[in-house]
């Protein structure tokens, strides 16, 4: 019997950090729903013994069922029969495992039918669904579209459709088109609105949608004649049961084949306006948007876990030469950087959920009662670290991933080429999250931003002043010296005031002041716990020679040089 919960303690250790206590408290309301659901808790205590149960049950399912299904569904695939998909039998009995234990409304509120769990353990699910399969965590975390129907769909609209999802029902975004696909102010999609039946119509053709056969979707369409911007868009829900979608193909995919990624039609779907017009990609596609980017970030992380696994397991049982292959030094290097890398990506993936959770609890609590003033502060101030380490997190946990499937092939040589490895699976499936729901050059660009403004050193300054073990002292001190180094490279490229050198020089700087960041929340869990000790040395080496030597590309680096670079 596995369970992926209990074999990783690193999860326990996210999931007690102090921070949840304030968390914990503002998601439950000073526990005001013990009287009214019998399954609510009633202290933090027992909340946090029930996010433990669930996440159990789920590392049991993930290892018993979802993982042994993994290469079937693989194999199988979705398959496409008169414009609507089956799903692989093994997703479907994934599927039919995660309704029945009742995992399918974690985070919406308990009056919806939910269990009213915060970001931090819903996000913990993500990551250790995808260990079991990446394919399968998509379909999974869809559900938080429902969290876009929380926040700006009205009364009714929540009455009536998060209960399905939550009751097992399945949801997508429709975002993207052949002709838009980052660059979303270009959706084309129409929606016409039909003032004797009161309702609108959706026409035309949806590309690249995970689960595009699914129950409920949130679709982007263009809903003021006239406009080629995304000012002209809006939000709708559209219901499978009324038909008016049907799918033209399936993808044939790289990775993630349990997933199905479909090509959509649309003609005279009837659906609804979400929210005010206007507002579907300015206020809405962008708050889905960063709820989907930390889903990929549990994904990635997901992903890098099973790939240092598979590493390190075939490593200490392949023998060379005498001994097995991880006593010689090239690979004991590549397995101890794996594992600093997941503990990072973790790591980093983990202190973004506090931050989302609590600035989205306040959010939830102004629309009750006006928020104090300190509590207006500390709304700004975590939805402030959110957006700054949404992009940067989910840039990097992604990169990591690759990277660390790449080295699970390496370690495994010519073995990990063929099918009969999972390496050579979970490889495939890395390899779309730096792409999906903006590329790392996108998060790049949102993240140069918090670069240049001070967000990040301001971060890594907090940090710094943290107390620590007299035994991590050395650890702090060559941080502090990766921090002075990234000091002046931010110095160094902002004093230009030229905006294409800035953007040029962007991903090192974003990657520079993410192996900072990266180091000192290592440094925080060693701190707490001696476990991710190795972790926190290895990356250190790790992340010290790569600030290292992006400050010596950028101190010597001339702007006349520029035009070399360009076509």
């Amino acid at each position: 019997m596995a369970n992926f919960y209990l074999d990783n303690p690193s999860l326990k250790h996210h999931l007690n950090h102090p921070l949840m206590k304030r968390i914990v408290e503002l998601k439950e309301r000073n526990f005001a729903d013990k009287d009214k659901y019998d399954y609510a808790p009633v202290d933090f205590e027992d909340a946090m013994d029930s996010y433990d149960k669930v996440l159990e049950i789920v590392g049991e399912i993930c290892g018993d069922i979802v993982a042994p299904n993994a290469e079937g569904v693989d194999h199988d695939g979705p398959t496409l029969k008169d414009g609507r998909v089956t799903y692989a039998p093994g997703t479907q009995h994934n599927l039919d495992a995660a309704r029945k234990a009742g995992l399918m409304g974690l985070s919406m509120p308990r009056r919806y039918s939910g269990l009213n769990f915060p970001i931090v353990p819903y996000i913990m699910v993500a990551d250790i669904v995808a260990r079991a399969d990446a394919g399968f965590e998509n379909l999974w975390g869809l559900q938080d579209c429902a969290e876009t129907l929380y926040e700006f769909g009205n009364e009714d609209q929540r009455q009536r459709y998060i209960p399905r999802v939550c009751n097992g029902e399945t949801m997508s975004m429709d975002l993207t088109e052949p002709d838009a696909g980052s660059d979303l102010q270009s959706v084309m999609l129409k929606a016409t609105y039909n003032e004797q039946e009161n309702c609108w119509y959706l026409n035309g053709v949806k590309r690249f949608i995970t689960n595009g056969d699914a129950d409920i979707h949130l679709v982007l369409a263009r809903s003021e004649e006239g406009t080629k911007d995304g000012r002209g868009l809006s939000m709708f829900i559209y219901d499978k049961k009324n038909g008016g979608v049907n799918v033209r193909r399936i993808e044939n995919k790289m990775g993630i084949k349990g997933s199905p990624t479909c090509e959509l039609v649309f003609k005279n779907a009837k659906a609804e306006l979400c929210g005010d017009r206007k507002l579907g990609l300015i206020k809405y596609v962008m708050a889905l948007m960063n709820g989907a980017r930390l889903g990929i970030m549990a994904q990635a992380v997901g992903l890098s876990e099973a790939a240092y696994r598979e590493g390190e397991a075939y490593a200490k049982e392949r023998r060379q030469f005498g001994k097995p292959i991880i006593e010689f030094p090239a690979i004991y290097e590549m397995v101890a950087l794996m594992r600093a890398k997941a503990d990072a990506s973790r790591a980093m993936l983990y202190e973004t959920a506090r931050f989302v959770d609590i600035y989205k609890a306040l959010d939830d609590i102004s629309k009750e009662r006006k928020l104090t003033p300190e509590e207006r502060a500390e709304q700004k101030r975590y939805a402030k670290l959110a957006d700054a380490f949404t992009p940067m997190g989910k840039g990097m946990t992604t990169e990591f991933a690759n990277q660390n499937a790449y080295d699970a092939i390496q370690i495994h040589g010519g073995s990990g080429f063929m099918k009969d490895y999972a390496c050579e699976r979970i490889y495939r499936d890395a390899r779309i999250t730096n792409i999906y729901e903006g590329t790392t050059q996108l998060q790049v660009v949102a993240a140069i931003r918090h670069v240049t403004t001070g967000t990040y050193l301001n971060r890594i300054r907090e940090y710094e002043s943290m107390e620590y073990k007299p035994e991590l002292e050395g650890l702090k001190r060559r941080l502090m010296a990766m921090t002075e180094l990234y000091s002046q490279m931010v110095q160094l490229v902002t004093d230009s005031k030229d905006n294409e050198y800035i953007d040029f020089q962007a991903r090192r700087l974003v990657e520079s002041g993410a192996h900072v960041i990266f180091g000192y929340l290592l440094l925080q869990d060693a701190n707490a716990c001696e476990s991710f000790r190795r972790s926190v040395e290895v990356y250190v080496n790790y992340g010290e020679a790569e600030v290292t030597k992006n400050f010596h590309f950028i101190s010597t680096f001339k702007r006349d040089d520029l035009g070399y670079y360009k076509q």
